[in-house]
């Protein structure tokens, strides 16, 4: 896709991005790529975002836990069925980052390897526009921007911020994802549920351990670990209906020390995933169930620590529409791409238990690259690009937002 073909369809709609503010934004991005700090400790980001918030003449508050901040942009008196809240996630991955670029992670071990830094400035940069058309009257829905710490941390930072009331007031609520499967200079767009949810889950078996010339005086631990991690996995298959994906994919598994003797306890620690709410809340009972019935069958006592994390997120018809249309103002319709759900979780499904909203896949690949580094990755960038198109389309989506009636 040409970057001629990408330019906004209606000019006579505020809220483009200046070509001042374009440059800082990239400059904000680099600067946060190259300093990512992890859950619950981003206060260098959060200072950075307040200091340039307060230059533009808001007043951002800081979270009770020190980290993220939320800011409100117009007045409440112009919201009767409460403000538009734009959200970011602003922490980052315990992974090295292993790109050559002069705006690489200079913290050992961390790395803006999920786009975060991107949605941060998307975000960022809506808000300062939106000041400004608040500043001339031409901001027709309050709007509040929040900046959420530690999603990446189960059960993510937003069931924190939730409970802090930063939905308070909130009628409606947004958010981007980068998606490196989609270029950058399109959107994808589904209605209902867009990512799964995702819990964590840790065993520990235990048995009497030996000799391997004496397994029949023994729990063979190993084998009762492999058919654990093997079993489990086909059994949930069998007593859920397929269509709503409950998985459990194993990332770790540990057993043993030396090639002659039957250890005495095993570990395995995973994920479980599902696409359907109701499945979801379903899961810990059938895992515990399953997990038990084959360590029993092999002579092993198990302890499960099964972690909650996210629901799926689901998105909103009527917030999917107003994203759609606020892309189709500033890229054309043809900009916007239908999407998949996907199988990773995200915790901006904690709001939607509380408001409508949703949440858009944010085209991140260079246009004309066949296929996209994934998320996740030590080697993970964007096209910087898309910092322009996620402002841009939340400009327009505050602009053409409706007052909502129920």
């Amino acid at each position: 896709m040409s970057r001629a073909a990408d330019e906004p369809h209606t000019p006579a709609l505020p809220g483009t991005l200046p070509e001042s503010l374009r440059a800082e934004l990239i400059a904000f991005r680099r600067d946060l790529h190259m300093h990512p700090e992890l859950g619950n400790q981003e206060y260098r980001t959060t200072a950075a975002l307040k200091e340039r918030l307060e230059r533009a003449g808001l007043a951002p508050r800081v979270l009770a836990g020190g980290t993220g901040l939320v800011c409100d942009i117009g007045s409440d008196h112009d919201a009767p069925d409460g403000r538009l809240a734009l959200r970011a996630d602003i922490d980052a991955l315990p992974i090295p980052d292993t790109k050559t670029v002069d705006y690489a992670s200079t913290i050992p071990g961390r790395a803006h390897a999920c786009g975060h830094d991107v949605h941060t400035t998307v975000v960022l940069g809506a808000a300062l526009v939106l000041a400004e058309l608040a500043r001339e009257g031409r901001l027709t829905r309050p709007v509040r921007v929040l900046f959420q710490p530690a999603e990446e941390v189960l059960p993510g930072g937003a069931a924190e911020a939730v409970a802090a009331g930063v939905l308070d007031g909130v009628g409606q609520i947004l958010a981007v994802h980068c998606d490196p499967r989609v270029d950058a200079g399109r959107i994808g767009l589904r209605t209902g549920p867009i990512t799964s949810a995702c819990d964590r889950l840790e065993v520990a078996l235990e048995g009497p351990g030996g000799h391997t010339a004496r397994p029949h005086l023994t729990t063979d631990m190993v084998t009762a670990a492999a058919r654990v991690a093997v079993d489990v996995p086909a059994l949930i298959a069998r007593r859920v209906d397929a269509r709503v994906g409950l998985a459990i994919t194993w990332g770790r598994l540990e057993t043993g020390h030396a090639c002659n003797v039957i250890p005495q306890c095993a570990a395995l620690a995973g994920t479980v995933r599902c696409l359907d709410l109701n499945a979801w809340r379903q899961a810990p009972d059938l895992v515990h169930a399953a997990i038990d019935e084959v360590a029993t069958l092999h002579g092993a006592k198990s302890q499960i620590d099964y972690v909650r994390g996210v629901p799926p997120v689901v998105n909103e018809e009527d917030s999917v529409r107003l994203l759609r249309d606020a892309m189709a103002v500033r890229r054309g319709a043809a900009a916007v791409e239908d999407t998949e759900q996907s199988l990773g979780g995200e915790d901006f499904s904690w709001y939607l238990e509380h408001v409508p909203g949703a949440m858009a896949r944010l085209g991140v690949r260079p246009p004309g690259e066949l296929s996209g580094l994934d998320l996740h990755r030590g080697d993970f960038d964007v096209d910087e690009h898309a910092i322009t198109v996620g402002v841009e389309l939340f400009t327009a989506a505050a602009l053409l937002s409706p007052a909502r009636t129920e």
